[in-house]
């Protein structure tokens, strides 16, 4: 199985070509430029340098949310047109799950992270048991303190993988009681090869679906969203 996988969900771009057993290609810049200028030209320079073609591809992967709400479109987007153009099916991998296949294997509890703004977080914990993801706690819109307390009760040793660590890492020290440690650059931020392995397992479960089904789990509405529905109340 080769799988195309596509990561757009926050700062970070990333894309990768990936087989069971092999990482053919990875493409990953953490720099503000808007997706829709980079995704499709970083997809054109992993197949040309590897001399590979995206229609040689088995399944087109989408980190699916929650993140960026701009950052999520752009990506879905980009992944449909991939899949319809190519005829290809198409697997929705939840952001969070795919933050922590970063920790492929780890013993501890994994915590991704993500910077929701207001002293929120996106989400959820994970752990590896026999080579397979076990969802802990769900992914949720949680704040600072909600978190700090279901970790302080898990009692097990915690890292923490993702951008919400630098803007909750202050609030974390002063109040986490568990043992936990912030993973390094090179595996805080989202990758497209962890979007690809987790794909590789969810497709094998046959959850695959069409372009058509394909729609961001955002966890919230939109401020746009938010807004509108203040006005109708």
């Amino acid at each position: 199985m080769k799988v195309l996988a596509i990561e757009s969900s926050a700062v970070t771009a990333s894309v990768a070509i990936m087989t069971e057993d092999t990482l053919i290609a990875e493409y990953t810049i953490n720099y503000k430029k808007t997706h829709s200028q980079t995704l499709l030209p970083m997809i054109d320079e992993i197949c040309r340098m590897t001399e590979n073609d995206a229609a040689d591809c088995d399944i087109i992967a989408v980190s699916n949310g929650p993140g960026s709400f701009t950052g999520l479109r752009i990506g879905a987007a980009t992944g449909k047109g991939l899949a319809l153009a190519l005829d290809k099916p198409m697997v929705a991998v939840p952001t969070l799950e795919a933050m922590a296949y970063n920790f492929y294997g780890d013993d501890r509890i994994i915590c991704p992270v993500m910077d929701a703004r207001r002293a929120h977080l996106y989400s959820g914990l994970y752990r590896f048991k026999n080579g397979k993801l076990i969802t802990v706690h769900e992914q949720c819109l949680i704040s600072y303190g909600e978190l700090a307390g279901i970790l302080n009760e898990v009692k097990e040793k915690v890292v923490f993988v993702g951008d919400g660590i630098e803007a909750a890492k202050d609030y974390f020290k002063d109040n986490l009681t568990c043992n936990y440690t912030f993973s390094p650059a090179g595996l805080r931020t989202q990758r497209a090869s962890s979007v690809a392995l987790a794909a590789i397992d969810m497709a094998n479960e046959g959850k695959t679906i069409g372009s058509d089904m394909l729609k961001p789990d955002y966890l919230r509405p939109s401020q746009a969203e938010r807004e509108h529905s203040g006005k109708r109340a």
